[in-house]
């Protein structure tokens, strides 16, 4: 394996944990309170803005890899 693929598996399972941090007990009650901001309660804001920040990550990660050689497109065509 190349020192490239491994660095990639990394990060991916970077992503996942902390994936599995935002969603879990520590993160859920710091934000579970009383307190609004705008009318929305924090627990939902940190949902609602959390996760599909963290998908826009992920999803910005996904395209700089680079494809393996047998499934780029041949320039032969």
């Amino acid at each position: 394996m190349s020192e490239k693929t491994v660095q990639q598996r990394q990060m991916w399972s970077i992503f996942f944990f902390l994936g599995l941090i935002m969603i879990n007990f520590p993160f859920l009650q710091i934000f579970n309170r009383t307190e609004t901001c705008f009318g929305i309660p924090l627990l939902v804001l940190y949902l609602f803005i959390g996760w599909p920040l963290s998908i826009g990550i992920i999803f910005l990660f996904s395209r700089t890899l680079e494809l393996p050689d047998e499934d780029k497109p041949s320039e032969k065509q």
